[in-house]
């Protein structure tokens, strides 16, 4: 299902400088962040699990090993690997186990990924969880990069965190939600400027 709106645009990136000067501060530091965008669908949410807790490189390498490995990366092809193969792969019994919960949700008929697109996001949550592996923060990053909703805030992930902490010195979750009220409803791009911010601040690359 092809993507049909972007985060990133002038008009929401206009509304959210004038909502919090931390973003024009950002802005004017390191311009507007990259657009991320994945398509939906079976593989980026494998990509997603493989990003758990983990570097962006260092998943997107595993990925890439698993993705070489198999005739295509199709729920069929992961259930037909063995443990040996995915430790082949780079990948751990853990995030194994969660692929293959995965694969095994969407051949049975338990997870529709097609439907998620026309859902509203509490029923995508809901969906999403009941598969082992899949919790908030791995939601999030699908609502966000895979179904472009605009409105998302990981307060789970480490670099947003981070990075919220270094332009406003707030540091408990509750304290940057709060502080979030002011981004509304563009609080998926306010994300992508403190992801843009964290990375461009420690010279990483962009892993799209």
């Amino acid at each position: 299902m092809p993507i049909t709106s972007s985060i990133v645009n002038a008009a929401d990136i206009r509304a959210l400088l004038s909502s919090d000067p931390i973003f024009k501060k950002i802005h004017s530091a390191y311009g507007a962040p990259p657009d991320w965008q994945r398509p939906p669908g079976f593989v980026s949410l494998c990509r997603i699990i493989l990003e758990q807790q983990v570097s962006l490189a260092s998943a997107r390498a595993h990925f890439d090993k698993l993705s070489a490995f198999v005739p295509a990366m199709t729920p069929e092809h992961l259930l037909s690997l063995t443990d040996e193969e995915m430790r082949h792969c780079q990948i751990s019994r853990q995030k194994s186990r969660y692929l293959k919960a995965l694969a095994n949700a969407v051949v049975e008929g338990h997870l529709d990924l097609e439907s998620l697109p026309d859902q509203p996001e509490d029923l995508i949550r809901a969906h999403l969880t009941r598969v082992p592996g899949i919790g908030g923060w791995t939601c999030d990053i699908y609502l966000m990069f895979c179904l472009q909703k605009k409105d998302i805030l990981p307060l789970g992930d480490v670099a947003i965190l981070s990075a919220v902490t270094s332009v406003t010195g707030l540091t408990s979750k509750e304290a940057i939600s709060e502080r979030s009220q002011l981004w509304k409803p563009l609080r998926t791009l306010a994300s992508f400027y403190l992801w843009h911010a964290y990375l461009r601040s420690r010279n990483r690359p962009v892993i799209l």
